[in-house]
């Protein structure tokens, strides 16, 4: 087979030193370009079938229909989720949108980080440090091993929270549509009444967009806590932050936020801050807030690479062998 091309759109630094290492190995030519996908940049792409996105490019169906125009047939998503994508219009245009599947510890140990941070007041007590004041918090922390932890989602990265979970010897509770692992599974509702802790690993689509709303907050425990390293959009904000006022929940750390699209990954020092879901849940102590980058190690960038190359060689072989 020739040299392939493709198309990388939204690529850092880094990322562009990693496909430039890679690329000749596999017969790949990449044309590396810094900005994100859009319609004004699809129109520019070259004579490339497959591309490559980020998770940080929104992809409409215009954009699909620039793409298709220019003689795209496949999209590479460098993330696992593929709700920034207009799946439905690539169908309808005859692209074949791919995922990367990557290591799932990095996900895995930050979301046992935040965990730890939001049951030991973490905010609280480095900001008092910060302040040089060193008294105690007047709230004690929890441990994890006389807590219920109750798990949303068991694919890859859940399994890996359960498997970090069950060293600290707490209780795990799991839930997903289907029992993938030997885990202790219950219905949602059951897992809520009964867990201290709920973290969140389900995919982003039409059935788990606010999986966890008015309703199901009302069935948690008193003070417990949420997790979420999903995608922001699982959670009801506006119910959350009701829940977290009202003292119905303990805590909150969230590395996804609903609406953060256009805020995350964007220097926003010196601008006014209009998000006001943001702006509520900064200003509480217990709420840890970061800018989605549980996945932001040095494995899953060679992962996401290497997995962006492999899923375009086998696209083009398929096309091959038509």
């Amino acid at each position: 087979m020739n040299n392939i091309g493709i198309t990388i759109y939204g690529c850092e630094h880094d990322e562009a030193d990693v496909f430039r290492r890679l690329s000749p190995r596999f017969g790949i030519i990449p044309a590396i370009i810094s900005g994100n996908l859009s319609e004004t940049t699809a129109k520019s792409v070259p004579a490339n079938q497959c591309i490559s996105v980020g998770h940080k490019s929104e992809v409409s169906e215009s954009t699909i229909i620039a793409l298709k125009n220019a003689g795209v047939k496949y999209i590479s998503t460098r993330s696992i989720g593929c709700n920034h994508i207009d799946t439905k219009a690539a169908e309808r245009m005859g692209i074949t949108v791919g995922n990367v599947e990557y290591s799932p510890d990095s996900v895995a140990d930050y979301t046992l980080m935040l965990m730890l941070m939001a049951i030991r007041n973490a905010k609280s007590i480095v900001r008092s440090v910060e302040k040089y004041d060193f008294r105690l918090d007047s709230t004690r922390g929890k441990e994890l091993r006389d807590m219920t932890v109750g798990v949303l989602g068991t694919g890859r990265i859940g399994k890996a929270v359960i498997e970090r979970l069950q060293g600290f010897g707490c209780h795990v509770l799991a839930y997903d549509r289907g029992q993938k692992i030997a885990a202790d599974y219950v219905p949602l509702k059951e897992l809520l009444q009964n867990s201290d802790i709920v973290t969140l690993h389900v995919p982003l689509d039409s059935d788990t967009h606010h999986i966890i709303g008015y309703e199901q907050i009302k069935e948690m425990k008193q003070g417990a806590f949420i997790i979420n390293t999903g995608r922001g959009a699982l959670i009801d904000t506006d119910a959350l932050i009701k829940a977290l006022e009202n003292g119905k929940l303990g805590g909150a750390a969230l590395d996804v936020l609903e609406g953060e699209e256009g805020l995350f990954y964007f220097d926003c020092t010196g601008k006014p801050m209009d998000n006001q879901f943001l702006l509520k849940l900064q200003s509480m102590p217990n709420v840890i807030i970061t800018p989605h980058t549980a996945y932001y190690t040095e494995r899953v960038l060679h992962d996401t690479t290497l997995k962006t190359i492999e899923n375009c060689l086998n696209f083009e072989r398929s096309l091959a062998h038509e």
